[in-house]
């Protein structure tokens, strides 16, 4: 085989490479967009509940409030 031939050989082989890497590049592209735009809804999804937790934190607070102050105030004699 001819020098000529095995760099024409080479350059087929690099040239094949060359596009499945190109492929594989675009395709883990694909996948971290994907990845992104679940994490951004996930992301969302967990906001979403943590106000609804803080609210009934601070609901259950209230009601425990409303609930003491007037033990405590008939325990001092004020009502």
């Amino acid at each position: 085989m001819a020098l000529e031939e095995r760099i024409a050989r080479i350059e087929g082989i690099l040239e094949q490479m060359d596009k499945r890497l190109s492929r594989l590049e675009n395709e883990v592209s694909h996948l971290r967009e994907e990845m992104n735009n679940r994490f951004d809804l996930l992301n969302g999804r967990i906001d979403s509940l943590f106000k609804w937790l803080v609210g009934l934190i601070i609901a259950m607070w209230t009601t425990i409030m409303c609930t003491l102050i007037p033990i405590l105030l008939k325990l001092l004699g004020v009502i």
